[in-house]
């Protein structure tokens, strides 16, 4: 670190064009999040505090928006400011919103870099909110970072606070994220007892967002440990809280994870239930490539049950819908499972003409 407050100069730099928000199972202290370090009021008296103040605001607002750029740019300005006066409390505010908005784009060193310069200058001042914050951007980042070991140091940090503060909306961030870590590790049974934590908080604080973000973790992790009926059971309350939040991508995810696991324990008429539904959706919102997985995996069950006329549909959806986008593996796979399909039913003659598809297309 630099010497004097810590600042480093330089200014993180991100792409101009096509930034959006990351989707991730993180949960993030976001600035409604009932934390302390809540959006400050204008400034009066002194001409450049009032302007910092009013960027800041403006950088948290677009934040919330998802207009990370425009976020950057303002929040960089009112750190400058802050230092230019310097007032070191807003410029541990800034540099913990700065890490929040560099996290939320991928930019896991600049999070990293942000939320370290403020640490730095919370030694001499006491806010444990904007500490907790700058714990959690550092956790979360470095997990993605595959640092673990740092991971977990931070996020016990974090956790701590959350404790120390009775903020438990932050205590359902913190044992969610230290879950993840330990799912990174393989180590499931951490994993879940973190988690199992996060979901009795969350519960109490009727929070379906959290909530259903909690759920998916706990399906996940359970799933990960092939332990199907326990990760269905917590899919399927997911996707009811997906659903009555109209979060549509959510439940289209695991709504496939559902149709998986029923799959691996050899149920494939649920398993076709959920493809189905998550087919639909995927139809709703116009999102081909998980229409094209959904027309795929549906016929791959079809197949398990021994429905080949079925299952030949859904191929020849999928063939034209992987022609559609462009896409030459799903294309060939599904040309693929068509000729094996036709095969089954003794229909050698659309077996040989799917073959000279696929032959067509690798000259």
């Amino acid at each position: 670190m630099p010497k004097g407050n810590g600042i480093i100069d330089r200014k993180i730099q991100l792409p101009t064009t096509n930034l959006k928000p990351v989707k991730r199972n993180t949960i993030t202290h976001e600035f409604d999040s009932g934390s302390n370090a809540q959006i400050p009021p204008p400034y009066e008296s002194d001409d450049n505090l009032s302007e910092a103040s009013n960027l800041l605001r403006q950088g948290i607002q677009q934040q919330q928006a998802g207009e990370l750029i425009a976020a950057l740019k303002s929040l960089q300005q009112s750190l400058e400011l802050f230092q230019a006066v310097g007032d070191l409390q807003k410029q541990a505010q800034t540099l913990s919103f700065l890490g929040l908005v560099t996290y939320s784009a991928g930019d896991y060193k600049g999070a990293i870099s942000y939320s370290e310069q403020c640490l730095s200058l919370l030694n001499n001042i006491s806010d444990l909110a904007l500490q907790m914050q700058a714990l959690s951007h550092l956790g979360n980042s470095y997990r993605h970072l595959n640092d673990h070991n740092k991971a977990i140091e931070f996020l016990e940090k974090c956790l701590k606070i959350t404790q120390q503060l009775q903020d438990k909306r932050s205590q359902v961030a913190a044992l969610n994220n230290l879950g993840l870590v330990y799912k990174s590790l393989s180590n499931f049974t951490q994993a879940i007892e973190y988690q199992q934590q996060s979901l009795e908080i969350v519960r109490e604080l009727k929070d379906n967002w959290g909530e259903e973000q909690v759920l998916k973790n706990l399906g996940n992790a359970w799933y990960a440990l092939n332990n199907y009926p326990k990760a269905i059971a917590y899919y399927e309350q997911c996707v009811v809280l997906a659903r009555s939040l109209k979060n549509v991508r959510s439940a289209s995810q695991v709504l496939k994870n559902l149709g998986n696991a029923c799959y691996a324990l050899g149920d494939y008429t649920k398993a076709i239930k959920y493809y189905e539904d998550r087919l639909l959706l995927a139809r709703e919102i116009q999102d081909k490539r998980s229409e094209e997985q959904s027309l795929g995996s549906l016929g791959v069950a079809c197949e398990a049950l021994g429905d080949y006329n079925k299952a030949i549909t859904y191929y020849e959806q999928r063939l034209l819908l992987a022609r559609n986008i462009k896409d030459r593996r799903s294309e060939e796979e599904a040309l693929d499972r068509l000729r094996v399909a036709c095969y089954a039913l003794g229909d050698y003659a659309k077996a040989m003409q799917y073959q000279q598809g696929t032959s067509s297309n690798n000259s």
